[in-house]
């Protein structure tokens, strides 16, 4: 331990990557705060709290696989923080706080060719990429994607509660169910939990080997699963109004039901995982002169 201690370019590592972090932590500090702030307040973005550990377990369980460090790769490194200076002056131009939280992936792209190479880089742009979850969606984007999204989610609600039995009439983004006005919010459209679900998906095909047409079939069936669960969220809210109180169908909906429906989107996913499964079996192809080989091994 003294000797490592004492070896200079183990010193100087220990210096870098101190000035690397310390770095970090002055420039994108108040981008952290906010990201954490919003996982605090919005049920529907506490993943973000398990993105940065997932993706250093998709790098230790990858392990096995790294390149040995190469030199550092200059001009891969110098363009990926060019790259992300842009993007944060873009982000303070424009005032869009998603975007400077998306340049903290090409800022990590950039430390990590200039220390390990451009070989190092290649291995780990899954789990640098997958940090991409752990941001907010941009207002705007949030705005124009949630329409539709509302709209469906109001629909299949309305009727589920229908079919239920329960006096459900969908106006606008509005269920009139009873005494009840059930407003379907641009929070509540469904697109954060597609988010978190996509973020699930991502997970997995990061850690599992399948085919590429398994990988897209499971990536499709994000949209629909998304759906379900936030059209499930709705209906159990409706019954919640009818059923209960007020106050514990507002707590309900806004504190329970987002932690819930990600583990009602997980048991989905896994469905369609179970489907694949089953519909598709490994064969082996076994040789006609093996079969001969082992008749003629029992006849004897």
């Amino acid at each position: 331990m003294v000797r490592l201690l004492r070896n200079p370019l183990f010193t100087r590592y220990v210096l870098i990557i101190g000035a690397i972090c310390g770095s970090f932590a002055y420039s994108y500090y108040p981008t952290l705060v906010d990201a954490i702030s919003t996982w605090n307040r919005e049920p529907d973005y506490s993943h973000g709290f398990l993105v940065v550990p997932i993706s250093l377990v998709v790098l230790w369980l990858n392990r096995s696989t790294l390149p040995a460090v190469s030199p550092p790769a200059w001009g891969v490194g110098m363009l990926l923080f060019v790259a992300s200076l842009c993007l944060r002056f873009f982000a303070v131009l424009y005032f869009v706080d998603a975007i400077d939280g998306w340049s903290i992936i090409l800022w990590l792209g950039g430390v990590v060719a200039l220390l390990f190479g451009s070989k190092v880089l290649r291995w780990a742009i899954p789990a640098i990429a997958f940090l991409i979850f752990m941001v907010p969606l941009p207002y705007r984007i949030e705005r124009l994607a949630s329409a539709p999204l509302q709209k469906v989610a109001t629909k299949l609600s309305s009727v589920t509660l229908q079919i239920l039995g329960q006096p459900a009439i969908a106006e606008g983004n509005t269920i009139l169910l009873g005494e009840h006005h059930l407003e379907v919010e641009r929070a509540c459209s469904g697109l954060r939990l597609f988010v978190s679900i996509l973020a699930l998906a991502c997970t997995y095909l990061m850690l599992v080997r399948r085919a590429w047409w398994e990988k897209l079939i499971l990536l499709a069936s994000v949209v629909p699963i998304a759906i379900l669960a936030n059209f499930a969220r709705i209906v159990a809210t409706g019954l919640f109004f009818q059923w209960t109180s007020s106050d514990m169908a507002h707590r309900f909906s806004h504190d329970f039901a987002g932690w819930a429906m990600i583990p009602l989107a997980a048991a989905m996913f896994s469905c369609v995982l179970w489907y694949l499964g089953r519909l598709l079996k490994e064969s082996h192809v076994v040789p006609l002169s093996e079969i001969v080989r082992r008749t003629r091994a029992g006849i004897s």
